[in-house]
C-alpha cells in the first residue's frame, strides 16, 4: 500500500482541525476514522498489481551511440481498471526513457507502452524491474508491486572506422591486379603468362613456356589469397586506459544496484523519486574500444581479400574466440564477441597468449597483437616469449598513442610544466626503445594516434600483402 499527495493533504487538515477545534479530543478520533475510512475504501477500489501480465517486443541488438525501441505490453485480466503510473527500470547507461509511463488499463484489455534506450556502453543491458502504482478512484491510496519481465539489449561497438574501408578497398584492388598494377614477391601466388616487355625482372621469365613459343614469356603474380590472419585482442589492465577523445558518449561508472534501488515508486506525492539516472562522459574512449574499432576494419579488409579471419580476446585466459566465420557473417560474429568484453584490471599473462595463439594457429599466419606500447609491461611479459611466436608467424603489434602525452612535451613556463614535459619525454623515450627492440625481433610495429589507428593498421596490412610477406 502506498499513500499519495492527497493523502498527505488531508492529513494536514486533519491536524488544522486538531489544533484549532475547541474539544480536540472527539475531533481527533473523528478525523482519524474519517482518514483511515477514506484510505481503506480507495484501497479497496483500487485495481489489483498482483494479475497484471507483461510481454517485452523490440530490438535485442543496437549499436553503440544509436537508439533501441522496446515496447511494454500491459494486460490487466482482473475486473477493476488499473489506473496510476508504471516504471520501466533499466540501468542508467542504458538510457532508459520515459522514465516513467501514465498508466489506465481497464478490465480485460491491454496497453502498449514504448521505451527507446541509448546507451552509453557496450555489453548486455537488461531490464531490472517493472513497478507499477494502481490508484483509488479517489486519489488517496494506492497499491504498488514489482514484476520481474527480462529483457535484454546488447549494445555493440559502434564502428565507425568504417568510413576507411572504401579507401582500402581501392588500394586492394590495385594490388590485387584489377588494376594494371602486378607485384611480385616472397610467397605470392601465381596469376597468368604474357609477353616479356623491357623493364620486366628477368627473374619472372618461365623457360619453358619460353621455348614453347617464339617469343620469351614472363609470369606475372598476385598477392596470396586464403591466408589466415588472427587478430588478439589485449584486455588487461594497459587497455583500460582512456585516449583520445570520445567520438561517441561512454559512461565513465555506473551503479549497478541503481537500478533495482529505483524500481519502486515511492514517496507520497505519486512522482517516482531518484536522480537523472544518466552516466558521466568521459573525455576518452579506452584503448580497448580504439582496438576493437581497428579489428573491426582490419577484419572487413582482410575478409574482402579472400583471407581467412579469426579472432582471439585474451588477459590472463582466453575471453572470446572467433573462428572459420564466413566473410558475409564475419562482421556480424565478431561486433556480438566484442560486445560484453570489458578491460580486466589484471596483468595480461603475455605465455598463456602465446600458448594459446599457437595451439590455435599450428600454421604460419599473420597474428595481429593490439595491446599496448607500455615498456614495463612487455619487457616483463611478452618480450621473453615473443621468439616462440616470431619464429613461427609473422608478429605485428599495433598501439595506440596518448595524444596527451604528446601535448605535455611541449609544455613550458612553470616548474610544473617543465616536470609534466620531462615526464612525457621520458615515456615517449621507452616507447621508441621498447619499439626498436620489437622491429629487432621481426615484429611489425604500428604506433598511431587513437582516431588513426584503424587505418594505419590496414595501411601496415596492404604494405604486407603488396611485399608477398603474406
Amino acid at each position: 500500500m502506498a499513500l499519495t499527495g492527497r493523502a498527505a493533504l488531508l492529513a494536514l487538515l486533519g491536524t488544522l482541525v486538531v489544533l484549532f477545534a475547541p474539544r480536540p479530543g472527539p475531533a481527533v478520533a473523528g478525523v482519524a476514522l474519517l482518514l483511515a475510512a477514506l484510505v481503506a475504501v480507495d484501497l479497496l477500489l483500487a485495481g489489483g498489481v498482483r494479475p497484471l501480465r507483461f510481454t517485452r517486443s523490440g530490438d535485442r541488438l543496437v549499436r553503440l551511440g544509436e537508439t533501441a525501441t522496446v515496447d511494454l505490453i500491459v494486460e490487466n485480466p482482473g475486473r477493476r481498471r488499473v489506473r496510476g503510473l508504471l516504471r520501466d527500470a533499466w540501468p542508467p547507461s542504458a538510457g532508459a526513457a520515459p522514465r516513467h509511463f501514465a498508466l489506465d488499463v481497464p478490465a480485460g484489455e491491454r496497453r502498449r507502452l514504448t521505451l527507446t534506450l541509448t546507451p552509453v556502453r557496450r555489453g548486455d543491458r537488461e531490464a531490472a524491474a517493472v513497478t507499477v502504482r494502481s490508484l483509488g478512484p479517489l486519489g488517496i491510496a494506492a497499491r504498488q508491486g514489482s514484476h520481474r519481465v527480462p529483457w535484454s539489449v546488447r549494445v555493440l561497438p559502434p564502428f565507425l572506422s568504417r568510413k576507411h574501408l572504401p579507401a582500402k578497398l581501392t588500394r586492394l584492388r590495385e594490388l590485387e591486379g584489377a588494376h594494371p598494377s602486378m607485384v611480385r614477391g616472397q610467397g605470392t601466388e601465381f596469376d597468368s603468362l604474357r609477353e616479356y616487355v623491357p623493364g620486366d625482372d628477368v627473374r619472372s621469365i618461365d623457360w619453358r613456356a619460353t621455348a614453347r613459343r617464339s617469343d620469351v614469356v614472363v609470369r606475372t603474380w598476385r598477392p596470396e589469397r586464403d591466408r589466415r590472419v588472427l587478430i588478439v585482442l589485449d584486455t588487461g589492465r594497459t587497455s583500460a586506459g582512456r585516449v583520445g577523445t570520445a567520438p561517441v558518449p561512454l559512461a565513465g561508472r555506473e551503479d549497478r544496484s541503481s537500478a533495482g534501488r529505483g524500481a519502486g515508486l515511492g514517496g507520497l506525492s505519486g512522482g517516482l523519486p531518484g536522480g537523472r539516472g544518466g552516466a558521466e562522459t568521459a573525455p576518452g574512449w579506452p584503448r580497448l574500444d580504439w582496438s576493437m574499432d581497428a579489428a573491426l576494419l582490419l577484419a572487413a579488409l582482410a575478409a574482402r581479400a579472400g583471407d581467412r579471419v579469426d579472432f582471439m580476446a585474451h588477459d590472463r585466459s582466453v575471453r572470446a574466440w572467433v573462428s572459420g566465420a564466413g566473410r558475409t557473417e564475419l562482421l556480424s560474429s565478431l561486433v556480438n564477441a566484442m560486445a560484453p568484453i570489458e578491460a580486466e584490471l589484471v596483468e595480461a599473462d603475455a605465455a598463456d597468449m602465446v600458448a594459446a595463439v599457437l595451439a590455435r594457429a599450428r600454421r604460419r599466419c599473420l597474428v595481429v597483437l593490439l595491446t599496448d606500447l607500455n615498456a614495463a609491461s612487455l619487457e616483463e611479459g611478452l618480450l621473453p616469449v615473443l621468439p616462440r611466436l616470431s619464429s613461427r608467424h609473422l608478429v605485428l603489434l599495433a598501439a595506440a598513442s596518448d595524444p596527451q602525452v604528446a601535448a605535455m612535451a611541449a609544455g613550458r613556463g612553470t616548474p610544473e610544466l617543465v616536470y609534466d614535459a620531462a615526464a612525457a619525454e621520458r615515456q615517449g623515450a621507452d616507447r621508441r626503445r621498447i619499439t626498436a627492440r620489437l622491429r629487432r625481433q621481426g615484429v611489425e610495429v604500428v604506433d598511431a594516434a587513437p582516431e588513426q589507428l584503424a587505418p594505419a593498421l590496414a595501411d601496415a596490412y596492404l604494405a604486407l600483402k603488396a611485399a608477398g610477406r603474406l
